[in-house]
């Protein structure tokens, strides 16, 4: 994990009419590290990801992206930074009436004039990178497995080679041997290609296994800290969810420990 600072997020203030969502809220992000996102329903998370992306403008605070800062930018400026992060959403957000590779070459499509062969090729080359199949590449996603799904939604979010990746609950729906081959990919892409990558999720296995830290969202702003930091940490709500049953049965002699990736 470098220490280099990608996402530096300072005094950010979300609010939506008399309910503050964030309060001051700092957050850093380094480059080449996953860190994990979580927090209870109405923390904010998707409100934090949104102030990032430049989808919803805080009401006060700063959000530097490589030094620049998202907040101030105008809208035309926003979107000449998306090259520089993917995103992939929940439920994958496929085109249903699209196949699996022309799902992946929309984006260099839509955001360049590249030869549309040069766009199928480097959607397959994204698609070999998330290890799908290549016999699924021309079918549509009401044919894929949730698995399969998830995967095409990655290779989506890889196509226009960004250095940040958002992924929102990706073991979500997954059984657990596909959710853990999941977790593995996310590691490797790390590895191999550098990436930077922030997970919104629940799921305690992947906190554990994938995660070089994790950032808490409670009472308005952010604790982060590696994740034996956070499960020191005082918070009630922090105690509850990091000691709960799930992480006792990880915990348990014989389950495998799926810690930090280091």
């Amino acid at each position: 994990m470098s220490d280099s600072t990608l996402i530096n997020i300072k005094n950010l203030v979300n609010r939506f009419g008399s309910q503050t969502i964030h309060d001051g809220l700092d957050l850093t992000i380094k480059e080449n590290e996953i860190i994990g996102i979580v927090g209870a329903s109405g923390s904010g998370k998707s409100v934090l990801v949104q102030s990032i992306l430049g989808l919803h403008k805080p009401n006060e605070g700063e959000v530097l992206f490589k030094g620049r800062d998202i907040v101030q930018m105008t809208q035309e400026e926003v979107l000449g930074f998306y090259e520089h992060w993917g995103v992939m959403f929940q439920g994958g957000a496929l085109f249903s009436a699209l196949s699996v590779v022309e799902n992946v070459e929309l984006p260099i499509i839509e955001h360049y004039e590249i030869d549309k062969e040069l766009a199928r090729q480097v959607a397959v080359s994204k698609l070999q990178a998330v290890g799908l199949d290549k016999q699924a590449y021309n079918k549509y996603p009401s044919e894929l497995s949730g698995g399969m799904v998830k995967r095409v939604a990655l290779a989506r979010s890889m196509v226009l080679d960004p250095d940040i990746l958002f992924l929102d609950e990706p073991t979500a729906g997954l059984d657990p041997i596909s959710a853990s081959a999941f977790d593995d990919l996310i590691i490797s892409l790390k590895e191999n290609l550098g990436l930077t990558i922030v997970i919104i999720t629940h799921d305690i296995d992947t906190l554990v296994k994938v995660c070089d830290r994790v950032a808490v969202l409670v009472d308005k702003k952010i604790t982060v800290d590696t994740l034996g930091g956070i499960m020191e940490h005082e918070n009630e709500w922090i105690q509850s969810y990091f000691h709960g049953e799930r992480m006792r049965a990880l915990k348990e002699p014989g389950q495998q420990n799926r810690g930090s990736n280091g």
